[in-house]
């Protein structure tokens, strides 16, 4: 099995996510995109009685997308949600062909060496990389990306247009009344609707 895993907070998930999503599928033929909400992300405030809510919508956006499955194996396991011990409890867990690919956005990536033990992670995952900025800040990050691949952190990048839309344009829309119909699927909406999400 051709497995991608694509991790965030996604508070909420919305149509850039599933986009990505849709371009890896297209373009590197993966079987299955494993979609993870990070149960408790060690790198952002986080509010623990709200990761249910981003499990749940997670799992509304792709409920009629055959190859991308929410996994809630954060939510099964204790502490901070490391990305190491998920990607060693996955490759027990599926028949992995050759490497795990893993999708992270330029942003992260250049925080990469901050991660959880990332000399070990390095060696279990190909990163797949998105554009989280405009073209001309992400030219200036070429010397330090090719810094990290000297390193051992293998990537390829998305050649998809960058995508504006933000979790947090999100929930600044919510919080000042504005429409998101365009930014999130229809479920979510529903959603963020029904239990008065990002209101406050």
């Amino acid at each position: 099995m051709k497995l991608c895993l694509f991790q965030g907070t996604f508070n909420p998930i919305h149509n850039a996510h599933l986009m990505i999503c849709e371009y890896a599928k297209k373009n590197f033929d993966y079987d299955k995109i494993l979609l993870i909400p990070a149960a408790r992300p060690p790198h952002k405030a986080f509010d623990e009685s709200f990761s249910q809510h981003r499990l749940k919508m997670a799992e509304l956006a792709v409920k009629d997308i055959d190859y991308i499955e929410v996994s809630d194996i954060e939510y099964e396991r204790e502490g901070l949600s490391y990305t190491l011990p998920t990607v060693e409890e996955i490759y027990e867990k599926y028949p992995v062909e050759g490497m795990i690919n893993f999708i992270i956005g330029t942003d992260a990536f250049m925080n990469i060496e901050s991660w959880y033990q990332s000399d070990k992670l390095k060696n279990l995952l190909d990163f797949v990389l998105f554009v989280r900025e405009d073209e001309k800040s992400l030219k200036a990050d070429e010397t330090y990306l090719q810094k990290l691949k000297e390193k051992g952190y293998n990537y390829k990048m998305m050649k998809m247009p960058f995508v504006d839309i933000s979790s947090t344009q999100i929930r600044n829309n919510i919080h000042n009344s504005i429409p998101i119909k365009s930014l999130v699927p229809k479920g979510v909406e529903k959603y963020i609707d029904k239990y008065g999400l990002y209101r406050k």
